[in-house]
């Protein structure tokens, strides 16, 4: 009946300029009872360039939010989003490193080279110095720029660093991971070292055990302290929470001590404590004057991890997936700048998004020459526009061919469907290679002391399958598979995809440099690539260079 019902769906629909919302669109504004900050102005354009927080949660699930019916309180983030509008048809990227290069370039993985993976520790790898960066851009028009949280866009050269690529100042942590008391990371046995920075050195000072989560929000509030509220602020707050390790401090368990899953409970208190932490900015965006001239804007990175305690439910997948689960996020926007307060909005935006909305809103230029894949969304999510997105490249992804049955016949001569990929255009959505783990993980699943995928629902593909379409619109959650029934629509998505390919760059993913070792840099996580080392072996170059051209001199005499 289902199958039936998304057959019928016209197949003109992938031509069409507009986007299909998901069920019906509220027609005018409509004000949330109360304020949690007070009163509001009027609603309208920014009186001046306004103040930009941007909050990124590390692996929330979609489901892990109050009003998506998570079972974890988060008062904060409810109030905020029912104030403000809800991002219902918001994407990022599945993993860490590409969801922040997207945010911070407006531009695809596939346009900066960072198409694979993640950038690991040793690897001598950052996002390419080529691209210019969201700081930069709003420290041009004024902007007091300031980060404080997790980097992971590479430190393998001062180059790379935060202060670096537009910030005026950094504290956190420049890896994926680690802990939240010690700051300490091993990337493998023997590689081990600290890593929380304060700008371009280590932060030894601010060593004295302080949750994370609390000690980047005591960040925040002395940097709010010290501004002038009369001049702009980029403020970008990205959390470690909720990323494994799944650490908590004692009392954020209280409320949670009935969930027998212990990453479940850990999980919870840690997503606790960040909607503490977020309230806590909130309240000094007000104490110092900022709160009513500001754009607050809240995200995940990617969906949430079952094994470590997250819930995508009901999406399907997890983090490091093209499934929904894996790359649609919770996100919403709260502002006393927006028109239609209390909405929803589920156009689509993608994180792409944010780098030419937020430079327009600061009254920035974008250069002809950069070659944007983001969208300004502005009018989208605050007067409840139509999106001008119409399409999203979730990736490309070359180096990752596990599809062993993939193959460019499955392709029908246009794809080679052994490539992991994934695009959305309108209603429909593609996948090829391998999407990655593929589970519907319901709350049952945390119902047990320890990891229980019994109450997962699984499906069991036929062998060699590596296509996949689905009407997202229709069917959101990836149930009912139609690459058969519409093998016309696969080759215009597969001829999309190969019209993207061909802009693609070289994929930048080195092999791990034994220099990078904390060890050679007193223990210490940092830059080790030193500009001397480059100038000698230039000059090496060079010399050798001299001596061949010498020697052929000398044979022709």
């Amino acid at each position: 009946m289902v199958a039936a019902v998304l057959a019928g769906l016209s197949l003109l629909s992938l031509l069409t300029c507009g986007y299909l919302a998901w069920g019906s669109r509220r027609g005018g504004a409509e004000e949330a009872p109360g304020n949690l900050l007070g009163e509001e102005p009027a609603a309208g354009a920014p009186r001046s360039q306004p103040h930009i927080i941007f909050i990124l949660a590390d692996d929330q699930g979609f489901r892990d939010v109050g009003y998506h019916g998570s079972e974890i309180r988060t008062p904060t983030l409810d109030k905020l989003a029912a104030e403000g509008v809800k991002l219902e048809n918001y994407y990022v990227q599945p993993m860490c490193t590409p969801s922040r290069s997207q945010l911070i370039t407006g531009k695809y993985q596939i346009h900066t080279g960072l198409q694979h993976s993640i950038i690991r520790p040793t690897q001598p790898n950052c996002l390419p110095l080529d691209n210019v960066t969201l700081p930069q851009k709003l420290k041009e028009v004024g902007y007091s720029t300031h980060m404080v949280g997790k980097w992971h866009l590479g430190f393998y050269r001062r180059e790379c660093m935060p202060t670096q690529r537009g910030f005026d100042s950094f504290f956190g942590s420049l890896l994926g991971s680690g802990d939240y008391y010690t700051h300490f990371k091993c990337d493998s046995p023997g590689i081990c070292g600290y890593d929380l920075y304060e700008n371009n050195n280590a932060a030894w000072d601010h060593d004295n055990g302080i949750y994370s989560t609390q000690m980047y929000t005591q960040k925040v509030q002395q940097i709010l302290a010290s501004h002038n509220p009369r001049k702009p602020i980029f403020l970008y707050i990205a959390y470690q929470a909720v990323h494994s390790p799944l650490q908590a401090p004692g009392r954020y368990f209280e409320h949670y001590r009935s969930i027998n899953n212990i990453n479940r409970r850990r999980y919870a208190a840690m997503l606790a404590c960040l909607d503490e932490a977020i309230n806590n900015v909130t309240l000094a965006l007000r104490k110092y004057g900022y709160y009513e001239n500001s754009i607050i804007i809240y995200s995940s990175d990617n969906g949430g991890q079952p094994m470590a305690g997250g819930s995508n439910w009901p999406l399907r997948g997890s983090k490091g997936t093209y499934w929904e689960g894996g790359i649609r996020a919770v996100g919403f926007v709260h502002s006393p700048l927006l028109k239609n307060k209390g909405s929803v909005c589920k156009e689509l935006v993608h994180i792409t998004d944010w780098f030419p909305t937020l430079i327009t809103l600061a009254e920035g230029q974008i250069d002809e020459d950069i070659q944007l894949d983001g969208y300004d969304v502005w009018e989208t999510i605050s007067e409840g526009q139509r999106s001008p997105r119409v399409d999203i490249l979730h990736n490309i992804d070359p180096i990752y061919t596990k599809a062993k049955n993939g193959s460019w016949a499955a392709g029908y001569g246009i794809w080679n469907t052994a490539i992991q990929s994934a695009i959305r255009v309108n209603h429909w959505k593609l996948l090829t290679g391998n999407p990655g783990y593929s589970d519907w993980v319901p709350p049952q699943a945390f119902s047990n002391a320890g990891p229980n995928r019994w109450h997962n629902e699984r499906v069991s593909w036929s062998a060699g399958k590596t296509v996949w379409l689905f009407n997202i619109t229709a069917d959101p959650y990836e149930r009912v598979d139609l690459s058969a029934r519409h093998p016309e629509v696969v080759k215009q998505l597969l001829r999309r995809l190969s019209q993207f390919n061909k802009t693609a760059v070289p994929v930048r993913y080195p092999p791990k440099d034994p220099r990078s070792n904390p060890k050679l840099n007193g223990g210490v996580w940092g830059p080790w690539f030193k500009e001397e080392e480059k100038k000698k072996k230039s000059d090496k170059s060079k010399g050798a260079n001299k001596q061949k051209k010498m020697k052929k001199k000398k044979k022709a005499s």
